[in-house]
This record gives C-alpha cells, sequence and structure tokens, in this order.
C-alpha cells in the first residue's frame, strides 16, 4: 500500500487502522495478536 504523504507522521497515522493491517500477512497476526490479549479489539 503505498500512501501519498510526505509527512512520515501521517503517513504512520494512516497505516495503523485495522482494516490497512488487514491487508498484510504480517498485519493480521498482530491483529489476532491485539484480540488474544483484549478480547476483541
Amino acid at each position: 500500500m503505498k500512501t501519498k504523504i510526505r509527512n512520515s507522521k501521517a503517513k504512520k497515522a494512516k497505516k495503523t487502522g485495522f482494516r490497512t493491517r488487514q491487508k498484510t500477512a504480517s498485519g493480521r497476526k498482530i491483529n489476532k495478536r491485539q484480540r488474544a490479549r483484549h478480547g476483541s479489539i
């Protein structure tokens, strides 16, 4: 996923959403871990 944003702070904010994480295998792993720790996110 390419973000058309220069500002790295804004870029990070854009890449930390639930849906964004679901798009990659490693992101799904993170979401799974979050769910395991806190019930549903």
